[in-house]
């Protein structure tokens, strides 16, 4: 799994109800073609990562096709989790 690309957006509690800042992420992969999610017209990550005060991690996440939008059933091991939230940290103030 490889990120070609990715937008990041702080958003916007109306409520503020929620502690913290949170910013969506949308990464754009590159996946081999042997892996599950593997699909020709591009696979997605929708990443949700929260900061509150010292505390910086993923709040949620899901994969999705790039070409329709639809959300795809998988879940990031350790390892791709602590490298995702990893890239999210250091693209904060992007």
């Amino acid at each position: 799994m490889e990120i070609m690309e990715y937008t990041r957006e702080e958003l916007v509690d109306p409520t503020g109800i929620l502690n913290g800042i949170r910013y969506e992420f949308h990464l754009y992969l590159q996946m081999d073609p042997e892996d599950e999610l593997y699909d020709e017209k591009g696979t997605g990550l929708r990443v949700i990562f929260m900061v509150d005060g010292e505390q910086e991690r993923i709040a949620s996440y899901h994969f999705f096709e790039r070409s329709t939008g639809d959300v795809l059933d998988f879940e990031l091991d350790d390892e791709e989790h602590a490298e995702i939230e990893q890239f999210c940290k250091m693209h904060l103030a992007d």
